[in-house]
């Protein structure tokens, strides 16, 4: 399997005149070649080959006095920019045929130099040294080598974030390291207050990077606002902003990454509940609090580093009613509303704490029987009505239990 292993570069000014050159001359390739597919679209012309647009976007383009500057930087990420956006538009039409699985993907879009940028190099654009990385005309790049790299690079791309930062980024072909298998498997219930409940009964909180520095980004983006875009001091103002984003971009990043890497450590199966994030985060008044967790991210990572470590990885229906589901007994007492945090089963008289419950209802809809109901089975009851004493939700809360399974 591929991987990419990412480390920080620290450009001397001439070698970052170097990378601006070539960030915008991969910009400028890739742009030109866009708006020429876009107008033969609109013409009723299909897209050109990949060869056809290299030839006169690269090749030719040298030759002209507009793109004659086109020369000064290396050939191959020119032709790399070329190729990406090939793969683009290949992952486009695919998505638009229904043969590309996950989110639909959208066409390929125009690069803005405001933006982060980027250039790939391929073998031959690129050699590694001890303490620096030497790209074809940009010179020896002192690199800080975090982590030893597994084997030999395929291909190095050089990024340049919003904040001004330098990062070089490997494509290494590695093995799957499996661990050794244990006994122990979690269901995980994902939640806003706690970011996730185990159900042992453990809650781990988020750190909410952005909910403690809201006021601080609040006054910097009033800050960029009253400037002249273009000016020195936008610059100054956009730099202060994209650094604190990073900054929390990273705080949010490192705590996915250890949460995510110590419960694959500990258990041979995950179970983890399908969320439509994409629909939630419309929500107003929740939209900035599930962004600040993460909880794609978060599954992303669980699902790439059980296939490494060779864990099984196991996704839930978002319709099991886990939080409506007695974990003993397995009868369904109804929807809850979002307050009540514990509640009494009405069958048989359990108390639960919300969701720890779904946690282990999640973990047995993954396909681990550990209840008491004859390992996860419909409970069949009879019509009846609760008793004071049996409704108690920690609220007053009183329910007829007129299900029959």
């Amino acid at each position: 399997m591929k991987a990419r292993y990412r480390y920080r570069i620290y450009p001397t000014p001439e070698q970052q005149l170097a990378l601006s050159k070539l960030f915008g001359c991969v910009r400028v390739v890739w742009n030109d070649a866009l708006s020429f597919c876009i107008n033969q679209y609109k013409i009723g012309e299909k897209k050109p080959k990949n060869t056809e647009l290299q030839k006169q976007f690269i090749t030719q383009a040298k030759k002209t006095k507009k793109r004659e500057w086109l020369s000064e930087v290396s050939n191959i990420p020119l032709q790399q920019s070329l190729n990406d956006l090939e793969q683009a538009y290949q992952n486009f039409f695919k998505s638009c045929k229904g043969q590309r699985k996950g989110k639909s993907v959208k066409p390929p879009k125009f690069k803005r130099r405001r933006a982060k940028q980027s250039a790939r190099f391929r073998q031959g654009g690129f050699k590694i040294g001890q303490t620096f990385v030497k790209l074809a005309k940009v010179g020896k790049l002192k690199i800080v080598w975090s982590r030893p790299l597994p084997a030999e690079p395929s291909s190095v791309t050089i990024i340049k974030d919003a904040a001004g930062r330098y990062f070089a980024s490997f494509v290494v072909e590695i093995v799957s390291n499996v661990l050794p298998k244990t006994v122990n498997s979690v269901g995980i219930d994902l939640g806003i207050k706690t970011f996730a409940t185990l159900d042992d009964g453990q809650k781990i909180d988020a750190p909410k990077p952005l909910k403690k520095r809201i006021n601080r980004l609040r006054r910097l983006s009033k800050n960029l606002s009253r400037k002249n875009r273009g000016s020195k001091r936008y610059e100054r103002a956009r730099k202060r902003k994209a650094k604190l984003q990073a900054k929390l971009k990273d705080t949010r990043t490192d705590f996915l990454h250890k949460l995510s890497t110590q419960i694959i450590r500990e258990n041979q199966t995950i179970v983890l509940e399908d969320l439509n994030v994409a629909g939630m985060v419309r929500n107003r008044k929740l939209s900035r609090a599930i962004s600040d967790l993460g909880w794609r991210q978060f599954r992303t990572y669980l699902e790439g580093k059980a296939e490494k470590y060779g864990r099984e990885f196991r996704v839930i229906s978002r319709w099991e009613p886990t939080s409506q589901k007695c974990s003993c007994c397995g009868f369904r007492g109804g929807k809850l509303d979002l307050s009540i945090r514990e509640w009494t089963c009405l069958n048989c008289s359990t108390t639960h704490d919300r969701d720890v419950n779904a946690a282990k209802n999640i973990l047995v809809a993954g396909g681990h029987s550990e209840t008491l109901n004859g390992r996860g089975g419909k409970h069949k009851t009879t019509v009846k009505v609760a008793a004071t004493c049996e409704a108690s939700t920690h609220r007053e809360y009183v329910q007829l239990a007129l299900f029959d399974w």
